[in-house]
């Protein structure tokens, strides 16, 4: 049975809702489990020293695709469904364009970028390789991410966990065929990302563009400034989120050089897979609940964003504690995983990930303060944290600890950074209780 915005949400009916979206934002592990245990440590260190780059070209679509699921459900919830196409549309015809020229643009700039990061040699050679495959499949990676969230709006979250599912088990297979049968190395992981992420684009594009039973369709419509910006607003604070932490990913990557050499690249590269199947719960949380506080935001229904602001934050204090056991408690299997071939590099990896995880108990509260305020349609406000969380406070603690720590310094930065980040977030959540009604 199908679960409508506009119904009243318990704890089991989030849960259901957002489940999908939890999924799809885990579901990312697989190029760096092939590459490192079939390819070796310094390509797999190749992909996790341009991935940022990727993600920062990406970060356009992630603002479309959470600003615009704001605006949209916001328009739903006034009763507006017209004026909800059309927006829905222009942003979709938008985003192709956009995504068109950022990837010939990247393309021609991804090996000077590579160089400047500190890649040389067969290191800056795996770089160029795995990051210009990606980049001739920058539309489809924007617009999967897109209709994610838009599948949420049109309260077609199952639909959107199906479609997901498609496109990470044809990731998973053809990185088997190419990397691990056909020895394509960084190239076929590379490959089998593009499909995918194309698998993961056209399937909800067909769907939005013929009739469907859903409050939304791809239709002809025209450009509205206005709501492009309103749009670009709301979105702000994600697309500040992932060129934020992308510049800090490059941060901590030239201080593990330092520090650490290869060997912490790839220490930290596990880091960063494993934190999809963590951290992406509260992503993916995030993405799955803006769309219900968007609309009853929209239809002024202040109960229901008590109900939702209570329920989430009582569930992510939950699921926040058993995440960072978990993670404590697998620390060791997951480094065998994905870098079984080589002792010390086992041993670097278990104590980053020790430490490191520590940073799961807050991270949550931050990741859905700063999507409410989103789905406020208050980007500012969301804009604000994210700036701080992931580029002020991280960046400092990066460039201080070390100093003081050693290579630990580095690993516990996360945590000092969302400590102080929980503070901001929690003085915007107190400061505008009576704006917004929802305590």
């Amino acid at each position: 049975m199908n679960i409508q915005l506009s119904e009243h949400f318990t704890y089991k009916k989030l849960i259901r809702f957002t489940l999908p979206t939890i999924i799809t934002s885990i579901y990312g592990v697989v190029d760096g489990l092939f590459v490192s245990n079939c390819v070796g440590s310094d390509s797999f260190a190749a992909i996790n020293l341009i991935m940022p780059v990727i993600m920062i070209t990406g970060a356009i679509g992630f603002m479309f695709g959470t600003g615009g699921s704001a605006l949209v459900s916001k328009i739903l919830g006034e009763g507006d469904k017209e004026q909800a196409n059309k927006i829905f549309s222009l942003l979709i015809y938008l985003l192709i364009g956009i995504g068109i020229i950022l990837s010939i643009i990247g393309m021609i700039f991804i090996k000077p970028i590579a160089s400047m990061l500190g890649a040389e040699g067969y290191l800056l050679n795996e770089c160029v390789t795995y990051g210009k495959t990606l980049l001739i499949a920058l539309v489809p990676f924007f617009l999967q991410n897109c209709f994610q969230s838009f599948l949420v709006v049109a309260e077609k979250p199952q639909m959107g966990l199906k479609i997901s599912i498609c496109a990470g088990v044809v990731n998973m297979v053809l990185d088997f065929l190419f990397v691990y049968a056909f020895k394509m190395g960084v190239f076929g992981a590379a490959i089998a990302t593009g499909i995918s992420q194309f698998v993961g684009a056209i399937i909800p594009f067909v769907y939005f563009i013929r009739k469907n039973d859903t409050p939304l369709r791809l239709i002809k419509t025209q450009f509205d400034g206005k709501a492009i910006l309103k749009v670009c607003t709301n979105g702000s604070s994600e697309m500040l989120t992932n060129i934020s932490l992308s510049l800090v990913n490059m941060l901590y990557n030239m201080q593990l050089m330092k520090f650490a050499g290869a060997d912490g690249i790839s220490a930290y590269g596990v880091i960063m897979y494993t934190g999809f199947l963590f951290t992406g719960i509260y992503i993916g949380y995030s993405i799955g609940t803006a769309p219900i506080i968007g609309y009853h935001y929209g239809a002024n229904n202040t109960d229901e964003l008590k109900n939702l602001l209570k329920c989430s934050l009582k569930m992510i204090g939950i699921v926040s504690v058993v995440l960072t056991i978990l993670a404590e408690i697998t620390a060791r299997p997951i480094s065998y995983i994905f870098v079984s071939y080589d002792s010390n590099l086992i041993e670097i990896t278990v104590n980053a990930i020790r430490v490191y995880s520590i940073a799961y108990l807050l991270s949550g509260f931050n990741s859905f303060i700063s999507a409410f305020f989103t789905a406020l349609n208050d980007g500012v406000v969301s804009a604000i944290i994210s700036f701080l969380r992931t580029l002020v406070f991280q960046t400092i603690s990066i460039l201080v600890l070390p100093t003081i720590f050693g290579l630990n310094g580095i690993w516990v930065a996360l945590f000092i950074a969302e400590i102080l980040s929980l503070i901001v977030s929690l003085i915007f959540l107190i400061h505008n209780r009576k704006k917004y009604q929802y305590a």
